[in-house]
């Protein structure tokens, strides 16, 4: 039963990951005059190096959504090393595009210089931990890397996150520019406190089973 339910919660991870990661796909299809930037100016979408650093931010981390939560299969990393591996470069490499180019649009943030801040530091956290997991690695640290990787996932979840918690609330709020400000922080700082739980609860129980052994 145990397994099950977890199984199931694992299936449902992965279908909002891949679903959001997926989700810039439709500024290629559709319209571009709907969500975030129907609230953004004529001249700030018709600025180019705004728009190249919007879809800097969009593809790659889009594709990190889509490819990072594999990684925490013990699975793949017990039995396909490799791919463990090369999954893993493809994220750093996305995750520091995405990064770089998502700490520039911030400073255009809608709803002010609380989500100017509030994004920034979103994208130096998640540039810091990915970039600080790789660094860990390559020193032998399996801990450390592992560690700084679910904080990395955590804000790349934000995606995520985002998505849920703005629609409700502009329906509690009856305001984008309000929701948008809370959802700038909203988004993110609770990802990084349940990253932290399942960190220490990983450890915990892995205190355990060495006390056991």
């Amino acid at each position: 039963m145990k397994k099950l339910v977890y199984n199931s919660k694992w299936m449902f991870f992965g279908i909002l990951c891949i679903s959001i990661g997926l989700y810039p796909i439709i500024y290629f299809v559709a319209d571009r005059n709907f969500g975030l930037l129907a609230s953004k100016t004529d001249a700030l979408l018709s600025d180019q190096i705004w728009n190249y650093a919007f879809y800097g931010h969009i593809v790659p981390g889009g594709l990190a959504l889509l490819i990072g939560w594999t990684q925490f299969s013990s699975r793949i990393r017990k039995k396909r090393i490799k791919i463990h591996r090369n999954i893993g470069r493809i994220y750093l490499f996305s995750v520091i595009i995405s990064g770089i180019c998502g700490f520039y649009i911030a400073q255009f943030a809608t709803g002010g210089i609380s989500n100017i801040i509030g994004f920034s530091l979103s994208a130096l956290i998640w540039l810091g931990t990915t970039i600080g997991a790789y660094i860990a690695i390559t020193k032998g640290n399996i801990k450390l890397h592992q560690n700084l990787m679910i904080f990395s996932y955590a804000i790349c979840f934000s995606a995520v996150t985002l998505r849920i918690w703005l629609p409700i609330l502009i329906s509690a709020t009856g305001d984008f520019i309000i929701a948008y400000r809370i959802v700038g922080w909203l988004s993110w700082v609770p990802n990084l406190v349940v990253a932290y739980f399942i960190i220490t609860k990983r450890e915990k129980r892995m205190v355990n089973l060495s006390r056991q052994t």
